[in-house]
């Protein structure tokens, strides 16, 4: 890459910069979430099986989402200070970023996988398997997890990319995968009659098709900072900048994963398995939703982390009021669409009657708080951007932990259909971590982007 990749961060006119960035970055992410999505379409299609094998995959989402919330802490943790130190013309302290990065990423991958490979069917049961379940989230984890490796590199590393300003480059380096999941998925669960097993090979085949693409690319003359040998070794100094910074998306992630426990196994308990069934459903159109949002916002992160460290505070509030203004109107008209159109999204996932019907009437409970949700993510990226951890630390926790985890445990001690306390959960805590949010930001904005902190 040349001058002027990472330079015209804080020198190209603002809308069209934003443009060329978040574009790519929404793209990337809404074939990233094809990954899964797919997956689950075909799964939910299984003949006689569909709902089942549904139900099972969903069970192991929490550690789908754990092994992305490590990759998270890594990439998320260590691209914005790369970034910073971009702003700042310090390559070499960047690269070392990227060094510490690869170690860390290797390690995780290692330990996650011997991990969940000695314990997963004693986890499956804690996360909500039932009897009839079980052996269609084991049949998946058992291929999944050896392509452990490949999903931290796709969603650790590519997040490096994006931090140069080659938002197109990180599209692609995901869109392959995506397009090589979607082809081989209905082949092996179909064609060679694979079940679960079939997409569970899909997607590691793919994944580490995308994993060689982004390694050769940071490798490669085209990349500002680039992995180097020397740099590939435990600096603990950059892994402990990474880790301060990566703790809030880890916590972002594996809460996440915690939160689907709970609400599985609650469900599990109060209604049975077509009510895990439709959480499946009713994530996966989550993620529908903020997966975008999470494209465009990581598009912005390069620029304000740039500028910011750059000491330009002007452009970091100017590009902080377009990303409030563009999430926030996203997120309100999801949640038109998903109040008017319940069904024929859930029949995007099963053809199974029942479990249509049931997500079709959940789902605008489950969705109540999701206009206002925007205020959280502009916000929270806008403190990650400015490499403020412990705010965002706090923010990240304030929604999932603090909020949600009580009032799913709590409010179906107070519903006479205790399920219904369940759904309404989700509603609650994104409406008041929204607004909590959004005034810790106010608070806290006065100082950061009119008196900077180095």
């Amino acid at each position: 890459m040349n001058q002027k990749s990472d330079e015209r961060l804080g020198t190209e006119k603002l809308g069209r910069l934003i443009l060329s960035l978040a574009l790519p970055g929404i793209a990337a992410q809404l074939i990233n979430v094809l990954y899964n999505m797919v997956d689950r379409m075909y799964i939910g299609r299984i003949p006689k099986a569909g709902a089942d094998a549904l139900t099972g995959l969903g069970v192991c989402i929490p550690v789908i989402m754990i092994i992305s919330a490590f990759a998270a802490f890594v990439g998320m943790g260590g691209a914005p200070l790369a970034a910073i130190r971009l702003g700042k013309g310090e390559r070499e302290k960047a690269e070392k970023i990227l060094g510490s990065g690869i170690v860390m990423l290797l390690f995780f991958s290692v330990v996650l996988t011997v991990f969940f490979m000695v314990f997963k069917k004693k986890i499956l049961f804690m996360f909500g398997a039932s009897d009839e379940t079980i052996i269609y989230g084991i049949d998946y984890l058992n291929i999944y997890l050896w392509g452990t490796v490949f999903v931290q590199s796709v969603l650790g590393l590519n997040t490096f990319i994006s931090a140069q300003g080659r938002a197109k480059t990180a599209m692609l380096s995901v869109l392959i995968g995506a397009v090589l999941n979607i082809m081989l998925d209905p082949l092996f669960i179909f064609v060679f009659n694979m079940g679960v097993k079939g997409a569970a090979f899909a997607t590691i085949i793919s994944q580490s098709i995308s994993a060689v693409w982004i390694v050769s690319f940071l490798l490669s003359e085209k990349s500002v900072i680039r992995i180097k040998r020397e740099y590939i070794k435990p600096d603990f100094k950059s892994m402990r900048q990474i880790a301060a910074l990566g703790i809030s998306p880890f916590v972002m992630q594996s809460t996440e994963g915690i939160i689907n426990i709970v609400l599985n196994r609650g469900l599990q308990n109060y209604g049975g398995d077509i009510y895990v069934g439709s959480l499946t459903i009713l994530q996966s159109i989550m993620q529908l939703i903020v997966v975008p949002i999470q494209g465009l916002t990581q598009g912005i992160s390069p620029i304000m982390s740039y500028n910011y460290g750059a000491g330009n505070l002007k452009r970091v509030k100017e590009t902080f009021k377009i990303m409030i203004i563009t999430v926030f109107s996203i997120t309100v008209l999801a949640s038109i669409i998903v109040f008017i159109f319940p069904e024929t999204l859930a029949s995007i996932f099963t053809n199974e009657y029942d479990l249509i019907k049931l997500s079709g009437q959940v789902m605008p409970v489950f969705f109540g708080g999701i206009w206002i949700f925007g205020i959280q993510m502009s916000c929270q990226t806008a403190f990650m951007s400015m490499g403020q951890a412990k705010i965002s630390l706090f923010l990240a926790l304030l929604r999932k932990i603090i909020l949600l985890v009580p009032l799913a445990l709590i409010l179906p001690l107070f519903w006479s259909n205790p399920v219904y306390g369940i759904y309404f959960s989700e509603p609650i805590a994104d409406t008041a971590a929204a607004i909590i949010t959004g005034i810790v930001f106010i608070f806290y904005s006065k100082r950061l982007l009119f008196k900077q902190n180095n």
